[in-house]
């Protein structure tokens, strides 16, 4: 599925604003999921054009996000992303880097409210045990930075086996879909008394 790595990290400010674009993520998801992928058969499942499509994967492959995965000529070329997950800092090292990299987690962000929405909208056409499997929580709870960051690695953690099956290539099992699970956790902006 991959060229063998499982997380890209991000740093240079160039290669955050270059994959902050919704055709880029869109193609990024694509090949995660189902990928090697044509220019051609991306741009069929996207809506877009084959051109549109190559020129997106050629500004990825300039950061090492895709690769050409072998075979093929021009737009008939197979594409694969380079790893499973791309990862990049909160706070950039510098202003730039900090910027872009503020400029893609909102665009990431935005792309899952959106997804979350259209769930919201398609459920009633949906199998009902993918409705009731569906979830939606929220809490809000005192931590100390500590905390927040073991919850992030018991999260990871519980996540583990599936990207593993991910990583792998391995068939997805019968009656598998990808499913979106979103882990978003901040402080929130007013301090209480207990702070």
């Amino acid at each position: 599925m991959s060229g063998g790595r499982r997380t890209v990290e991000l740093t240079d400010p160039r290669a955050l604003r270059a994959l902050a674009h919704p055709t880029r993520l869109e193609l990024m998801g694509l090949l995660r999921r189902g990928g090697p992928l044509t220019a051609t058969q991306a741009g069929e499942q996207m809506g877009e054009s084959a051109a549109c499509c190559s020129f997106h994967l050629r500004q990825l492959a300039k950061y090492g996000l895709v690769e050409e995965a072998g075979g093929g000529r021009g737009r008939e070329r197979p594409w694969r992303a380079t790893a499973i997950s791309t990862e990049w800092a909160t706070r950039g090292s510098d202003e730039e880097t900090d910027a872009a990299g503020g400029l893609l987690s909102r665009l990431v962000i935005e792309r899952y409210m959106q997804n979350a929405i259209a769930w919201l909208e398609r459920r009633g056409s949906e199998d009902p045990k993918w409705v009731e499997a569906a979830m939606i929580n929220d809490s809000v709870i005192h931590m100390t930075t500590e905390e927040l960051c073991e919850l992030d690695k018991k999260i990871r953690s519980l996540l583990e086996p599936y990207l593993q099956r991910l990583e792998s290539g391995e068939p997805p099992a019968a009656g598998a879909r990808p499913v979106n699970v979103i882990a978003l956790a901040f402080p929130s902006a007013k301090k209480t008394d207990r702070a």
